[in-house]
């Protein structure tokens, strides 16, 4: 079982693992207007896919900020967080903050997001939400990028996710190549 760490201590995540070269499982989530927003699979795009435990926290807001005015500029690609935030939270999040460039998604429902992609808090305080991971996927489905952050408390290597998204979206690529 894969884990992270939480303030230090260890946490078990459960899910199925999914890893770079594989097909990104299609799964629905529920945009802040209650509308289905699928992440995963082929989409003729790619797609960054940024998971937060909630974005009622100092790391996750600042994390969705950063991705929205970063990844956001990137030609032909997709920006969505997830976390378990309910729509109506994740709505209000994004008209305080002005995050109008990328989509959240929340995973509130079945967790199926959540289960497809092994990130799952299983254990210690914050066991039923997300962990905080990046998953970049191309045009083709399949993930080029995977970073489960080591210390759910800290933000991602941005620069090293903003590049993965920079060769997934590249127009020398035919999409298929990982």
């Amino acid at each position: 079982m894969a884990t992270t760490k939480l303030k230090g201590n260890e946490v078990e995540l459960s899910g199925a693992e999914v890893n770079v070269g594989d097909k990104a499982p299609v799964v629905t989530v529920v945009a802040k207007d209650l509308s289905d927003v699928q992440v995963g699979g082929e989409n003729g795009k790619s797609q960054v896919v940024v998971v937060v435990p909630s974005l009622d926290t100092p790391v996750c807001a600042a994390e969705t900020r950063k991705f929205n005015e970063e990844a956001a500029k990137m030609e032909n690609a997709e920006v969505i967080v997830v976390s378990m935030d309910l729509p109506f939270a994740m709505g209000r999040f994004c008209t305080t903050e002005g995050i109008e460039n990328l989509t959240v998604g929340s995973d509130f429902r079945a967790k199926a997001f959540a289960k497809s992609y092994g990130v799952l808090v299983a254990s210690g305080a914050l066991a039923g939400v997300t962990c905080r991971a990046i998953f970049v996927i191309n045009a083709s489905g399949v993930i080029t990028y995977k970073e489960i952050c080591p210390e759910i408390t800290e933000e991602p290597n941005y620069d090293a996710a903003l590049a993965a998204l920079s060769d997934a979206t590249s127009t020398s690529c035919c999409g298929t190549c990982q």
